[in-house]
């Protein structure tokens, strides 16, 4: 999950399996795959960054993607 902050400043987390698109209207809305929106805060590049980070920490702490060898 990354931590996103509403306007009002109000933290909370999304699941970033669950992001379709994030757009840029001048505020950040992040649109779920259900359909919901988010208007967050945070600005659109830090919101991939927090998806980055959150990926590369999944990675490590499952050891890597695996590789099937035949």
């Amino acid at each position: 999950m990354i931590k996103v902050s509403k306007l009002d400043g109000t933290e909370y987390y999304v699941n970033p399996h669950q992001i379709e698109s994030i757009e840029i209207r001048p505020d950040t809305v992040i649109v779920m795959l259900s359909g919901k929106t988010h208007i967050v805060r945070d600005e659109a590049d830090n919101v991939l960054e927090k998806i980055d980070a959150y990926r590369k920490r999944l990675c490590l702490t499952t050891g890597g993607p695996s590789v099937v060898q035949e």
